[in-house]
């Protein structure tokens, strides 16, 4: 397999973990004249096409969110990983409430996988690095190896779910392998927390991904409603225990580059 022009000078791998990488454009050269000054201010702020690549060497499987694959070269096969009805029904009740796809399908082989591209950051990560497993936010996952188990977690109590934020129900990495995530924020912009038997308190679903071990609740941000309302602070969320957290300080998970889907689209 000879592929040329993968990478030049517009198009660079900028990082890499195990058998995945990430193919970041530098700029957008296939615009359009009317949108060749809006592209040109997105590519010096850092919003940029970016597509992971999976090395496919015959060891190894790859597991993808449904529909993210553009292109494949070599001897790869491609399953739905559904052994019947039962799993099949788990599958899609693990969909509704992580609004991740029903039936990620797994690829084997050997060659290249190539993911369609995206204008999220891509942050690829070492899931053993977190112990007994990652909860990540909904909708962050992109793709993993077949080593990493995919589970779902819910929350202890019902007020992490309705006040918190993040949901009643996440998906749950753990095992060995990498796991490729989109997110909204560059991981230069993001902080990560190492706690030991203690406590965080955060105002707002501002962590991307935490240990699966770190008890997760909602609190009033002072003993009394009074002194929250006073403190204009209300509820936060918290996590206890010992782990660590992947939090975006500077913007709200959910806010996303909604404004770049009219100005260039995703080919």
């Amino acid at each position: 397999m000879n592929i040329k022009n993968l990478t030049n000078n517009n198009r660079m791998i900028t990082a890499s973990l195990g058998n995945f990488s990430v193919l970041e454009y530098g700029a957008d050269l296939s615009l359009s004249p009317a949108s060749a000054q809006t592209g040109f201010f997105m590519s010096k702020m850092g919003v940029r096409r970016r597509q992971v690549l999976i090395n496919m060497d015959g060891k190894n499987s790859a597991v993808l969110q449904a529909g993210a694959m553009q292109w494949m070269l070599g001897n790869i096969e491609l399953s739905t990983n559904v052994k019947g009805v039962g799993d099949f029904m788990g599958k899609m009740f693990k969909g509704a409430v992580t609004k991740e796809s029903a039936v990620k399908p797994e690829y084997r082989g050997v060659g290249t996988l190539a993911l369609e591209p995206t204008y999220k950051y891509i942050i690829l990560q070492d899931v053993a690095q977190w112990g007994q497993g990652m909860v990540i936010e909904d909708g962050m996952f992109l793709a993993c190896d077949g080593t990493v188990n995919h589970n779902i977690v819910s929350r202890r109590n019902v007020s992490s779910a309705v006040l918190g934020g993040e949901g009643l129900f996440n998906l749950s990495l753990s095992g060995n392998g990498v796991a490729a995530l989109e997110s909204n924020v560059p991981m230069a912009e993001l902080v990560e927390i190492e706690l030991n038997n203690e406590t965080l308190k955060i105002d707002g679903p501002l962590a991307l991904c935490w240990s699966a071990n770190l008890e997760f609740t909602v609190e009033k941000s002072t003993r009394s409603l009074i002194g929250s309302a006073v403190s204009g602070e209300g509820f936060v969320n918290v996590y206890r225990g010992t782990g660590k957290v992947l939090m975006s300080p500077v913007a709200p998970t959910k806010s996303l580059f909604s404004a770049t889907n009219s100005i260039a689209p995703r080919p």
